[in-house]
């Protein structure tokens, strides 16, 4: 039995310690905003945050998550209001399908928790890994810097 924090709660799993963690949230706590996508850790529609830092949950096994901390999509909002990315993502009109984009926002807020204002290269950097097959990279950096704008004291 694995002892896992999702999304703020604390979950005892019984679940294979090898499952990817992606089947975990998503089978054993019926949690499907996260996606699979491609199975090998290359496309991050499966990107959840571990301890605050963006991983492909396709790949990690629900042993590595024991005793940890994980953020879902579902748990990204504070309180009543979204999260700065998720406001942005609506505000740029960025989604399309909208398959990619649970990973594309946990990517985005993982990177802006680690540097608020990032640049052109840190953004490229940190969504290099995941794919949006509607080609809506050039909304995505948009949102990511609309988001960290709103993040930014006015005062």
């Amino acid at each position: 039995m694995a002892e896992v924090t999702i999304n703020g709660v604390a979950r005892h799993l019984a679940a294979d310690p090898d499952m990817p963690l992606l089947w975990a949230i998503r089978e054993e706590l019926g949690l499907t905003g996260t996606k699979f996508g491609c199975g090998i850790a290359q496309c991050g529609a499966c990107t959840v945050h571990l301890d605050g830092v963006a991983v492909r949950s396709c790949t990690t096994p629900l042993r590595a998550a024991a005793g940890r901390s994980v953020t879902t999509i579902e748990g990204l909002q504070a309180g009543d209001g979204l999260h700065p990315v998720q406001q942005a993502w609506i505000d740029e009109q960025v989604p399309q399908c909208g398959y990619c984009q649970s990973g594309q926002i946990m990517s985005a807020a993982a990177l802006l928790a680690r540097i608020p204002a990032p640049t052109d290269n840190d953004i490229d950097a940190a969504m290099r890994g995941n794919i949006c097959r509607c080609g809506t990279y050039s909304r995505i950096r948009r949102a990511i810097k609309r988001a960290a704008g709103e993040g930014q004291s006015n005062g």
